[in-house]
This record gives C-alpha cells, structure tokens and sequence, in this order.
C-alpha cells in the first residue's frame, strides 16, 4: 500500500507590485516516487485557471533550506533563518515564491519517516514501474 503525505503551506508570490501576493501551495510526497515532491497550485493560483504541479527532487527542497541549490528549472535557497525562496521557471515565465522554512522541513520530516534519505532506490518498486510505463500493469 503506498503512503502518500500532503501539507498546505503559506507562500507569497514575490512580484514588482507594492506587495507580495498569498498563495495557496500544497506539497505532497508519495512513496511510490520516493525522489520527488510535488508543488501543488490550485486553479485560481494559476493564469490559465488550471491547476499546475511542479515536480522536483525531494533532495534539492533539502539542500535549498542550508545553501542556495538547483539549476534548471527550480531553484531553492534559504533567505534569512525563516524563509525559504523557490524560483520556478518555465516558457511563460518565472514565478519567485517566499515560503516559511519550519513548513518546509515539518514536510521533509514527514516525508523522511515514510521513506528515509538514502532509501529512495529500495523503496521504488521497478517491476510495477515497468509494467505501467509499457501498459502492461498487472492488478
């Protein structure tokens, strides 16, 4: 049976307007993908009113909590003792989000008792992986 952990968090959307703007963001892990964490954007977060999830490794939201980290697409670093900045960047454009770190880390805490660092690879079960990835999952 896989486990799966959510947790709401508070984010700000950092822009040029006098002030930042709240957004809705929920992270959710799944032992099924023990590499990966999902941010989660609900419809009105978003600007084409669909909801958008970003996916990216568990180990770098780790990593960005002590020392800036990431290149590519998503990038984490620590901005003071209680914050936490996430740049996701895509075609459209970027997005610079301020998060609480203790949100962060109560997240990779729960998501570190369901499947702890270092354990990714024995928790990923590669035959039923396989068999979806070619259409042939068995029940």
């Amino acid at each position: 049976m896989s486990s799966t952990i959510e947790q709401s968090v508070r984010a700000r959307l950092i822009s040029d307007a006098p002030h930042s703007l709240a957004v809705p963001v929920v992270l959710r892990y799944c032992d099924t993908d023990p590499f990966a964490v999902r941010m989660v954007f609900p419809p009105e977060a978003c600007l084409n009113d669909t909801g958008v999830t970003w996916t990216f490794a568990r180990s770098l939201l780790d990593a960005g909590l002590r020392a800036p980290a990431g290149d590519g697409d998503v990038h984490v670093w620590p901005c003071g003792r209680v914050q936490t900045m996430i740049e996701l960047r895509s075609p459209e454009g970027v997005a610079l989000l301020q998060l609480d770190t203790a949100g962060l880390r109560r997240f990779l805490v729960r998501s570190y008792a369901t499947v702890p660092a270092g354990n990714e690879a024995a928790a990923l079960d590669i035959e039923r992986a396989l068999a979806a990835l070619l259409g042939n999952a068995r029940g």
